[in-house]
């Protein structure tokens, strides 16, 4: 399995630093995950080759570029249909309020929608794909990806309660997020230390922390966290790719 990192800037993108986006790839299956602004441009494979697509959540850093994919894959030289988008309904429901075209819109033939939740199990092609609710402002899921025995875990947006953590259990890799530092907390994210402090307790492998805002320093953010993990903490860098 393989993670590239297209995007990791928390809340909103910078130059060089689209919003927040991965591609996860296994045997033949190449999943975009998440799609903050920036990230559709960042994918390094045609997207004629994109499997499915999964958008943890409503929030615009991490879900406005299915509109430039929809835009590409209807009207481009080669068009596409039915291509698989899971995310929460309430992806569904904010996109065709601004579409205004409900059902009816023609982003239903390009798209084939699949609601999830908490709990929702399914495989996408070579992978089998578990989400978990987190604690956010609006419905998000994490994710625990599987394939050939190696496991990858993804926070997306959340807090640091509720029972999510059990998508890291003992992951090779975990890719949380990290949008506080020091003792600046606010609702629904967590701080480095935080991050670092949930992957050492479910026993993950390693960590890379994602989602830091472009007017915090990263290097401090990744000290935060190796504070608490006790080993090395890897930074999401867009362009990054990395065998899980």
């Amino acid at each position: 399995m393989y993670l590239t990192v297209l995007g990791s800037s928390g809340t909103y993108p910078a130059p060089s630093r689209p919003a927040s986006g991965y591609l996860i790839e296994h045997k033949a299956t190449r999943v975009w995950c998440d799609a903050g602004p920036g990230t559709f441009l960042s994918l390094p494979i045609d997207t004629d080759l994109i499997s499915a697509i999964v958008i943890s959540h409503s929030h615009l850093d991490h879900c406005l570029d299915l509109l430039a994919a929809y835009a590409s894959f209807r009207f481009g030289p080669h068009p596409r249909e039915e291509i698989r988008v899971l995310c929460p309904q309430d992806v569904v429901d904010r996109l065709l309020a601004f579409l205004g075209d409900g059902d009816s819109h023609p982003i239903h033939r390009t798209f084939r929608f699949e609601s999830i939740s908490d709990q929702s199990k399914t495989n996408i092609g070579d992978l089998e794909v578990q989400f978990t609710s987190t604690e956010h402002s609006v419905p998000t899921v994490a994710s625990r990806w599987e394939g050939s025995g190696r496991v990858m875990a993804y926070s997306a947006d959340t807090g640091p309660d509720g029972g999510w953590h059990g998508i890291a259990e003992a992951a090779d890799l975990f890719v949380c997020e990290a949008t506080f530092q020091g003792t600046e907390e606010g609702p629904g994210h967590l701080t480095a230390g935080q991050a670092g402090a949930i992957a050492r307790r479910v026993g993950a492998h390693s960590l890379m922390l994602t989602h830091i805002p472009p007017h915090l320093d990263p290097t401090r953010s990744v000290s935060d966290a190796e504070h608490v993990f006790d080993r090395p903490v890897a930074l999401a860098v867009p362009g990054l790719r990395r065998k899980v």
